[in-house]
């Protein structure tokens, strides 16, 4: 028989909340992982339960995942995360469209392919990166120096994904200027994106080649996949907008961060509180 355990975290995990979740779940036991985090043993997984402990969670903002018990980081073979509000903190398009005094505009469409009202993400890109002819490619080095963060988390989840003998995939439908620069910073095995055209230093407002849309991503994940020799229980992919479901689709562990309703909708996981290295936390040692 299959035994699961239920990881909750939470910037302020207090014993008072411990205490309920693990009545609500009928856990064996608890074990501590530090002040934000709590694995509770032998937890009740019905589906009952799991909606009851769901429903909680969202209550008390609370993250909760139900983790096979003895499930290892090392388990998993792929990493592969967005880029745009996953892996950093901003939307490079509504950046770069900033200096070029038309975020609004363009903000505007990205949140609304994000959120899946536009269906075509490669319709809604042709329109955002239309707002952005004329501007200078230096804008673009501005917005990387300026504007972009990693989220809080991510660092150490790469790293120590990558000490797992975990392959990073970085798959964006953004630009590659920012996927190699991060690809670079971070080590990662691969990097996909879509390329800005540029001619004598100005962007022409197109893209160049096949847009990586949605199933341009879910694409990309299976081939690296497939080169990892990965299966889909071995897979964790991490994105928060609708254009990433088809690739959370092809992971054991899909795990909507910061996502869009329709993304926490379908995703087995979520962190909407956590950083991004709690998924760290579903794994033991």
């Amino acid at each position: 028989m299959t035994t699961f355990n239920l990881v909750v975290q939470t910037p302020a995990l207090t014993g008072e909340l411990i205490e309920q979740i693990s009545a609500i779940a009928e856990a064996s036991g608890v074990r501590r992982l530090g002040t934000t985090a709590a694995r509770l043993l032998g937890v009740n997984d019905s589906a009952e339960i799991r909606d009851e402990v769901l429903a909680w969670g969202e209550r008390n903002h609370v993250d909760t995942a139900f983790i096979q018990s003895g499930t290892r980081l090392s388990d998993c073979k792929v990493l592969a995360m967005d880029m745009d509000s996953t892996l950093i903190n901003i939307e490079c398009i509504d950046e770069i469209a900033d200096f070029g005094g038309v975020k609004k505009e363009v903000a505007s469409i990205t949140e609304a392919a994000m959120r899946g009202e536009i269906k075509d993400f490669s319709e809604s890109l042709i329109k955002r990166v239309a707002f952005l002819k004329g501007l200078s490619t230096e804008v673009l080095q501005s917005v990387y120096e300026q504007r972009l963060q990693l989220n809080p988390g991510a660092e150490q989840l790469v790293k120590q994904a990558q000490q797992a003998g975990i392959r990073v995939l970085l798959v964006s439908g953004g630009f590659t200027f920012f996927t190699e620069k991060l690809k670079a910073r971070l080590q990662l095995d691969a990097a996909h994106a879509n390329v800005l055209e540029s001619v004598d230093g100005k962007l022409t407002g197109s893209v160049l080649g096949r847009i990586l849309d949605a199933q341009g991503k879910a694409d990309t994940l299976k081939s690296f996949a497939a080169e990892c020799d990965a299966q889909a229980h071995q897979i964790i992919a991490i994105g928060d907008g609708a254009n990433d479901l088809k690739m959370l689709a092809n992971a054991g562990y899909s795990v909507a961060y910061r996502a869009k309703a329709v993304v926490r909708a379908q995703a087995k996981y979520a962190l909407n509180v956590a950083p991004l290295d709690g998924v760290l936390n579903w794994f033991e040692a």
